[in-house]
């Protein structure tokens, strides 16, 4: 279910521990302003939303959108707090030079059984430009502690490639 703008910017000022009339003063703004927004009566100027996505600690986009577009770090999770590698979630964005765009969220539960009967990136995704990934590779990394952005590609031709573990 998507929620509004109103409600975002409520739960991301809760979790900021922040008041409306602290929000409203770091903004410029009426606190009859920020309460108008979090009830959808109205809407942030366009010009506050840089500061409004700063100061509660996302992007713009994810502050419109309500979903993190931004890639995650990478990096390496202690073993005492790392998830069931069945909890985790392969991502692949393909963006081609011409403008398609494809998405695939793979379980690691179902990556490790593909792994286990011979199958290959190109079999799974369906796509040619993945034939040379790894997967044991990748999932010798998670099972590392290894999450995030882990491999980011621009093809000679234009075509990205991102892969990340979540």
């Amino acid at each position: 279910m998507n929620t509004t703008l109103g409600k975002r910017i409520s739960d991301l000022r809760h979790k900021k521990e922040l008041k409306q009339d602290e929000l409203a003063e770091m903004l410029n703004v009426s606190p009859q302003a920020v309460s108008k927004w979090e009830n959808d009566q109205t809407c942030p100027d366009i010009s506050l939303l840089p500061l409004l996505a700063k100061i509660l600690g996302v992007s713009v986009d994810e502050l419109l959108l309500g979903e993190s577009t931004e890639v995650p770090v990478v990096k390496i999770v202690p073993e005492n707090e790392r998830k069931d590698i069945k909890d985790m979630l392969l991502r692949i964005v393909i963006t081609s030079s011409d403008g398609d765009k494809v998405r695939v969220n793979l379980p690691l539960g179902i990556i490790e059984i593909a792994i286990e009967s011979g199958f290959n990136m190109t079999q799974i995704s369906g796509n040619d430009s993945l034939k040379n990934i790894d997967l044991n590779r990748i999932m010798d990394m998670v099972k590392q502690g290894t999450i995030g952005n882990i491999l980011d590609i621009e093809s000679s031709d234009g075509d990205q490639i991102q892969i990340f573990v979540e």
